[in-house]
């Protein structure tokens, strides 16, 4: 979506360029009226002190004709000739742009002792000069919107400069590392050093919350780490007695399988807390390919209640590098996740090049809401409503680590579940 948003030079270029055309023709416009406003009045002056000087000329010698020129002729109703069919029946006044004998004339008439006279004047020079002169001006308003239109554009790259290189270094912001600052060029305005100023403070702010995030998960997941690792050595102290009783032997297994999956969780919610980049330098080189026959075996007394088998595909040699425990609860908890959707069949494990793990379960399936409720809710950051580790939970930290996790199902025929192991 951003990237179809116009940016804020085009826009205030594009502002800036309709207000100049606009005003201009507005300006043409305005020019053109006027000089029609005042041609008119010139034609109404002129052509009346002509009118007046003839008719002045008749009443001194009734006798006086008036002999036609180039450019100017009189008409008379009462001649023989009459007005020309252009100015009968209209009103005094006067009349522009009238064509008589296919000339163009400006023609003025008036009501004189009850007949109406009219002396009209050839205008067809004085059009043509007046288109010319219109087109000049039509001419020299698109070179001025060119040449302002380049002037503009100067001024707004100039203007919006260092705007847009302040954005390019928000853009370059890390969320992963620290000490991260927004640079105010030199040519900024003080606006832009308030905003930088304000987002440099935010910035050092949310190191100092993030470094005291760390601390806090690095301080409680080892001290977690302690008693659980009490507990799951207790337990397994205990099962080692012979004297246990069977019912105590189950519930005792069960609290060491809990204690390892709180290792599990434990260990994972760490990797979350950590930069990828130190990730990198505490991991481990794991084989998928003895990793995961290994898995299957530690997960096989989830099956003993359901008439459900595991089978493993010919594993192809493969290597990742990945903490080690990360990746065990990963897949574990795909397994796990598998099996407890499962009531009978059969779940095959399969390795495929690059790494990748593919789950077929013949559970019950998922329906597309619910697939799009989990990675929704991974979007949101939210976390599960119940304990251990979910597909939302396995699905940040694939986030996290660049990994991916695809699920496809249909409610009722199984879910294939698909994680890659690398970027």
């Amino acid at each position: 979506m951003a990237s179809s948003r116009s940016g804020l030079r085009r826009r205030i270029l594009l502002s800036l360029l309709g207000y100049v055309v606009v005003l201009t023709i507005a300006v043409i416009l305005h020019g053109f009226i006027v000089n029609e406003h005042a041609e008119q009045l010139v034609w109404q002056t002129l052509l009346d002190s002509e009118m007046d000087h003839l008719l002045e000329l008749r009443r001194q010698d009734p006798h006086y004709r008036w002999v036609n020129t180039g450019s100017m002729a009189m008409y008379d109703a009462h001649d023989a000739a009459g007005l020309p069919p252009a100015l009968r029946d209209v009103p005094p006044g006067v009349y522009d742009e009238i064509y008589i004998d296919g000339i163009e004339r400006v023609a003025l008439v008036r009501e004189v002792d009850g007949r109406s006279v009219a002396l009209a004047l050839d205008i067809t020079d004085l059009e043509e000069r007046e288109f010319d002169m219109g087109v000049t001006v039509i001419g020299s308003a698109i070179t001025m919107i060119l040449l302002l239109g380049v002037a503009i554009a100067w001024s707004v790259n100039r203007l919006v400069r260092p705007l847009r290189d302040m954005a390019q270094s928000i853009a370059g912001l890390r969320p992963d590392q620290s000490g991260q600052r927004v640079h105010a060029p030199a040519s900024a305005s003080s606006e832009l050093v308030v905003i930088a100023d304000a987002l440099n403070d935010y910035l050092q702010r949310n190191d100092r919350f993030v470094e005291r995030e760390r601390v806090f998960i690095d301080s409680a997941s080892h001290e977690l780490r302690t008693p659980v690792a009490v507990i799951g050595g207790a337990a397994e102290i205990a099962l080692q007695q012979p004297e246990l009783p069977d019912a105590a032997r189950g519930q005792f297994a069960r609290i060491q399988r809990t204690a390892r999956e709180v290792e599990q969780l434990i260990s994972l919610l760490l990797v979350l807390a950590k930069d990828p980049a130190r990730l990198a330098r505490s991991s481990d080189h794991v084989a998928l390919d003895q990793l995961i026959p290994e898995i299957v075996d530690d997960h096989r007394h989830l099956t003993r209640d359901k008439d459900l088998q595991i089978d493993i595909a010919a594993m192809p040699p493969c290597e990742v590098v990945a903490p080690l425990p990360i990746v065990q609860a990963a897949i574990g908890n795909l397994l796990r996740n598998a099996i407890e959707h499962s009531d009978r069949g059969h779940i095959r494990i399969r390795l495929e090049a690059p790494a990748t793990v593919v789950i077929d379960d013949p559970g019950h399936g998922m329906t597309p809401e619910e697939i799009s409720a989990i990675y929704a809710k991974v979007a949101r950051g939210g976390g599960r409503d119940g304990g251990g580790i979910g597909l939302d939970l396995i699905s940040r930290l694939c986030e996290h680590l660049g990994w991916s996790l695809d699920i496809a199902s249909d409610e009722g025929a199984g879910t294939t579940t698909t994680l890659r192991l690398q970027p």
